[in-house]
């Protein structure tokens, strides 16, 4: 058995797009506002300073105050928000508007408390305290090893209390 394939009609490189060139040009220069909306992505820049993290995101004309939420779930950062256009009527527009969406992991030891945001020119500033400290460590005992288990074989460096032989423990 075999198949073939049939072509109906004559082929135009601009086929697949429909049979306008300039309708597929249309197309890509007017936008709808659904795609419109969808490009709206706030440019985001995440600094050290000292033992904590900034997130500043660039939200010039967005009402910060009714329109942005920062909230901390699980262990991500999230960060929504939305750019409301109020101009109407038709033109060329290079801004963009729609709701966006930042996320930003978290490590465990992080929790809701540690997260403070400010807002000032045009900038979304969040800090998140602690994000570059060690969380406590402490060893566990292992519980059905005797010490005699756990201590070094006989002849192994360290057993005898001297420091093993090398650059660093040989006198030269």
């Amino acid at each position: 058995m075999s198949a073939a394939l049939t072509f109906w009609g004559p082929r135009s490189p601009f086929a697949p797009f429909g049979t306008d060139p300039t309708a597929l040009l249309r197309r890509f220069a007017a936008p709808s506002r659904a795609a419109e909306s969808a490009w709206y992505v706030p440019a985001a820049d995440v600094v050290r300073d000292g033992e904590d993290a900034i997130v500043r995101l660039e939200v010039p004309g967005v009402d910060v105050a009714s329109d942005v939420t920062v909230e901390v779930v699980g262990h991500r950062l999230v960060i929504r928000g939305e750019r409301r256009d109020e101009h109407t009527g038709q033109g060329f527009r290079e801004t963009r508007r729609g709701s966006f969406r930042r996320s930003f992991s978290l490590p465990a030891h992080i929790g809701p408390e540690a997260v403070s945001a400010s807002y000032d020119a045009g900038v979304l500033s969040v800090r998140v305290a602690g994000v570059h400290t060690e969380p406590e460590s402490r060893r566990i005992a292992i519980s059905g090893v005797t010490s005699d288990e756990t201590a070094p074989a006989e002849g192994s460096a360290g057993s005898e209390g001297t420091a093993p032989e090398g650059p660093e423990g040989s006198e030269a």
